[in-house]
């Protein structure tokens, strides 16, 4: 049984309760959608390529957590201690300097798996491995360089993956940026690679260049851009797409203004194919998803404060009610005391878990 009712997420969605929970999809029907349940791999899975070690390692994830025998993911990452530095990730509460306490986070708080460094899975593997599935990130920006670069490097080996047991591997691209197409070529590999071994493939499909700002808006969380984001991330056998929650659309429209020359879009995509609602521009996200096959799990985003659940559940109402797969939620839940972390995992993972919670 799901502890938060349909009526406490009401209460935390406040004003937009009925906007959201009520809204119907007139864009993408969910009929055309591949939907998360307990037989995704069976359903969706089972006549692609994907060899059994791999197939076997994706039930695994589902079968993981409080989620376990949903189709749903609630997974904690942390990789912000390379991130965003680690004293700035840290410092709100220092015992996730220790890299166990990252994964009793994970344990404690009902997660199909914990995502994180060579470092820090290394540093307990023995100890963990069986207990949760892990999740190697395979690349890593560094703010270390002066000045400060952004660009995704190798920090770690598919086979050290294997080595200690990950069911799986993450890694992120920097779409847009002057890097993405070796950071491409990187992971495309590194994601055939880890196929072939049977572990999972997740990508972190996000936008980075400072031209997509324009006029004070930043474009690198429109829906038609991080719909095209992760069309690209499928393409290289992503199993799961990781993605920014949509804020607005038209990144294209902005970006072919004047004498510019930017991608190609279709009015289409504006006009039936998403509306300015969230859910539905958070299902154009699952369109590019191959239509749901390869599961979107959303970000959290950074902590805040005192909104963070209701950000959290918000974010997660709309995930799933586009067709998405879940949630990937960090320094909301390690930005605070352990208890306090597992209770917010526990209202993410509660609202996958309640049927009154319908695909728009």
């Amino acid at each position: 049984m799901a502890e938060v009712t349909i009526s406490r997420i009401a209460e935390l969605l406040g004003d937009e309760a009925e906007y959201l929970l009520e809204h119907k999809c007139t864009t993408i029907p969910k009929e055309m959608l591949h939907l998360p349940g307990p037989d995704f791999v069976d359903r969706v899975w089972k006549d692609s390529d994907r060899n059994p070690r791999v197939l076997r390692a994706m039930q695994e994830l589902f079968n993981t957590g409080r989620l376990a025998g949903t189709g749903y993911l609630s997974i904690l990452p942390v990789d912000q201690g390379i991130e965003h530095s680690a004293g700035a990730s840290f410092a709100p509460n220092p015992i996730y300097f220790d890299p166990e306490n990252i994964v009793k986070l994970a344990i404690e708080g009902g997660c199909n798996a914990v995502a994180t460094t060579f470092g820090v899975l290394g540093a307990v593997a023995r100890k963990y491995a069986h207990k949760i599935p892990f999740i190697l990130k395979l690349n890593h920006n560094e703010l270390l360089s002066y000045p400060n670069q952004y660009d995704q490097v190798l920090f770690a080996r598919v086979k050290d993956a294997w080595n200690m047991g990950c069911v799986g591997v993450g890694a992120t691209v920097y779409w847009g940026s002057p890097e993405s197409r070796r950071q491409l070529q990187e992971i495309s590999e590194a994601f055939s690679y880890a196929h072939e071994l049977g572990m999972v493939t997740i990508l972190w499909c996000y936008l980075r260049n400072s031209a997509f700002k324009v006029n004070g808006v930043n474009h690198e969380t429109a829906a038609d851009l991080t719909g095209q984001a992760n069309h690209l991330g499928v393409t290289i056998e992503a199993d799961i797409i990781k993605q920014k929650l949509p804020t607005h659309n038209g990144g294209y429209k902005a970006l072919n203004t004047g004498s510019s020359s930017y991608g190609k879009l279709d009015e289409r995509i504006y006009t039936e194919l998403s509306t300015d609602h969230p859910i539905d521009l958070t299902r154009y996200q699952v369109a590019n998803c191959y239509m749901g096959r390869c599961g979107l799990i959303n970000s959290g985003g950074a902590a805040k404060g005192k909104d963070d659940l209701r950000e959290a559940v918000r974010t997660a109402v709309i995930n799933k009610r586009a067709g998405g797969m879940g949630l990937i939620s960090g320094r909301k839940a390690f930005q605070r005391p352990m208890k306090e972390g597992v209770e917010l995992l526990h209202a993410i993972q509660d609202v996958y878990l309640n049927p009154e919670v319908t695909i728009a």
